[in-house]
Order: structure tokens, then sequence, then C-alpha cells
């Protein structure tokens, strides 16, 4: 795990393609879909005052907030939603599906009639 920590803190994202970057040197590395996993949630709060933090499979904790967005991408060629949450800029962690259906637990509907979650007094629609 400390070397996978250490890879992971030199990873970049330029354009659509991924980079370990070092001082002395860099390299491309492939990447299926994105580089982490969100293995764990916790929320704190109820309602519009609730937080919702997510624990990715590198045990950085990435606090569901304005910085770090929540979306969920669907389409004809995506097998059932597939959400995603920014951990760094251009480096995103996709929920598992266990993570996934607590979110869903949590899902409330607002005044829009939109389903989604309420983390750091910002909506985070899911549908």
């Amino acid at each position: 795990m400390p070397l996978v920590k250490l890879f992971a803190s030199v990873l970049r994202r330029v354009g659509d393609e991924y980079w370990l970057v070092t001082p002395v040197e860099r390299g491309r590395i492939e990447v299926e879909d994105v580089p982490f996993l969100a293995v764990e949630l916790s929320a704190q709060g109820a309602g519009d005052a609730q937080v919702l933090s997510f624990r990715t499979n590198l045990d950085e904790i990435v606090t569901l907030d304005a910085n770090h967005p929540l979306w969920v991408q669907q389409g004809a060629d995506i097998e059932g939603p597939q959400p995603y949450i920014l951990v760094k800029p251009g480096l995103e962690a996709r929920l598992v599906r266990s993570v996934f259906y607590h979110l869903v637990d949590l899902a409330v509907i607002d005044a829009a009639g939109r389903t989604g979650v309420w983390s750091a007094g910002r909506f985070f629609p899911l549908d």
C-alpha cells in the first residue's frame, strides 16, 4: 500500500491521459475508467446540514462539497448508473456499488422534484 500511495501522489491527468510525474521524469500510464474507488460512505447530520464523506481505496477521506462534486453518468453504452466524485483536480473516484446503494438510501427529493443528496449545504442530483 505505501508504494501505491506514492504512485498516487505523483499521478496527474493531462487531457484524457494519465501520467506519473516526478521532478526528474514522467511516464504515461493506462487507466481503464478512473484511478480511484470510493469504498465507504459516512454521513453526519441531516437535511441540508448533512455532510457526506467518502473513503477511497487509498484511505483518503473526501468530503462531498463544492470542491469535490458528485455526478452520475448514464447512457446506452454504460451498464447502469456510474457515480463519480472528484478527489483532486482532474482525478476522480468511482463509487463502488455498495457505496452507491448507501448513497441512494440517503436520497431525498428537492423542491424542484430532483432526486439527490445534500452535503455541505449543496444539493447533488442523482438522476
